[in-house]
C-alpha cells in the first residue's frame, strides 16, 4: 500500500450542504460539495449543478 502526504481533518459544519450535480459527459447524477468537482464515474470536470 502506498500513501502520499499526511492525514487531515475537514470541518464542514455550519451552512455547508451537499448539492446535486450531473455529469455532462456520462450522465451520472451525484452529490458534491466544494469547487472543482469531478464525476465519480468518468472523472470529467464537465459537471453541472442541478
Amino acid at each position: 500500500m502506498c500513501s502520499v502526504g499526511d492525514a487531515f481533518e475537514v470541518d464542514i459544519s455550519g451552512d455547508a450542504e451537499l448539492c446535486d450535480y450531473v455529469c455532462n459527459e456520462c450522465g451520472k447524477e451525484f452529490k458534491g460539495l466544494g469547487k472543482n468537482l469531478r464525476c465519480p464515474v468518468c472523472h470529467s470536470t464537465n459537471v453541472k449543478q442541478r
